[in-house]
């Protein structure tokens, strides 16, 4: 079968991601926070961004960007994703060999299904941990040790989630951490055979990397585990912290604040502008819409990543001109993994790498920060 052919599109990719897993997982991955209006707004804020393109010009665009001394083949990587096993069984160790076959950027969240030290032997070059912020200074200097020693060279700080947002659909699905097999998610599952078998010859999915600090079976409800137990809601002290701790890239997520870009800047070595899929709150902005204030914000040469329903090629030219140096997608790959497993994933790189190539064409550039000077 020609993915190419059968499934041109990352929606492609969601379409039949959507089949294979159950309800409840679906659910958990797909859904937003409230109303989900923030997730709304960003797709629709990229929807309504043009680029004019460029006539004869005949190029050959070059995808290449440089982001922390090292040189990737295009500007998009694989965001965390919590619990990316339950998704798809062993879907990090999938996500990391895929991310390196590409040379492009892997992020690990902290509450994964898996290790920093099972996923660390798969990685490329640009294997980024992103820390859930524990209370503990102490539980804090061993996760960063941990990920140091499994190779992971980027450090990433969760800084949009203060509290526990509530998810509605999710909270519908009734899934929990760790996850309780009641007769109705028993039922869900029997209906997604190929990701039961799986399910059941990796075991059932648990937060991993959490489990030499807290008791995973004292969590309850559907968005409730031991990483809320553990961790706290971070503040610029906690971000001076970690770089005192931290030697490598150190970046901050979660930012939509021109002010908070700015002071994050005076830390950190790159600001991740991104709403959190809108999962954490419902009235927030578009990722896209305030990129160009916060691009204002940290000045021309400062890194700027960013994320925000991305479903294309031109989406991610779309962050770039708006001011990203570098575009980063969590569901979408996540989407791939579910509905082929690394070939999937594979082929969400390839989506988007032959999108970019194809616009940047049309636009006539060569290089894709070139992008800026088509925005209309």
């Amino acid at each position: 079968m020609d993915l190419d052919d059968t499934h041109p599109s990352l929606s492609d990719l969601a379409r039949r991601a959507r089949w294979r897993v159950p309800h409840f997982i679906w659910e958990y991955l797909d859904s937003a926070t409230g109303d989900e209006g923030a997730s709304r707004r960003a797709a629709a804020a990229l929807d309504a961004i043009t680029l004019v393109p460029g006539v004869l010009r005949n190029v050959k665009p070059d995808l290449s960007t440089e982001l922390f001394g090292h040189r990737f083949d295009l500007p998009v990587g694989i965001a965390p994703v919590g619990m990316s096993g339950s998704v798809w069984p062993r879907a990090e160790v999938t996500l990391a060999e895929a991310a390196a076959r590409a040379n492009a950027p892997f992020g690990l969240s902290t509450v994964a299904a898996m290790t920093p030290e099972e996923v660390g032997p798969h990685l490329g070059h640009g294997g980024w941990f992103q820390l859930y912020a524990p209370g503990d200074p102490e539980i804090r200097r061993d996760m960063l040790t941990r990920a140091r020693d499994a190779g992971f060279t980027g450090l990433i700080l969760t800084g949009d989630v203060p509290a526990a947002s509530r998810r509605e659909r999710q909270r519908r699905a009734r899934l929990t951490n760790p996850m309780r097999v009641t007769p109705r998610i028993a039922v869900q599952s029997a209906l997604a055979p190929f990701w039961a078998v799986e399910t059941l010859r990796n075991g059932k999915p648990r937060l991993k990397t959490l489990e030499k600090y807290a008791d995973p079976n004292a969590a309850t409800g559907a968005t409730a585990h031991i990483g809320y137990m553990l961790r706290t809601a971070p503040d610029w002290a906690y971000l001076d912290a970690l770089r005192e701790e931290w030697d490598g890239p150190l970046m901050v997520k979660g930012v939509l604040s021109p002010d908070d870009a700015s002071r994050a800047a005076g830390v950190a070595d790159a600001v991740w502008v991104s709403n959190h899929g809108g999962r954490q709150f419902a009235g927030a902005p578009a990722p896209a819409d305030v990129l160009p204030a916060i691009r204002q914000a940290v000045g021309p040469d400062y890194p700027l990543i960013a994320d925000g329903s991305v479903r294309s090629g031109t989406d991610v030219l779309r962050l770039i001109a708006l001011g990203a140096d570098f575009v980063m997608l969590g569901r979408a790959f996540h989407h791939g993994v579910a509905a082929f497993g690394a070939r999937g994933a594979d082929h969400a790189f390839h989506i988007l790498r032959a999108g970019i190539e194809a616009d940047m064409a049309q636009l006539g550039i060569t290089r894709p920060p070139e992008v800026r000077a088509h925005l209309r």
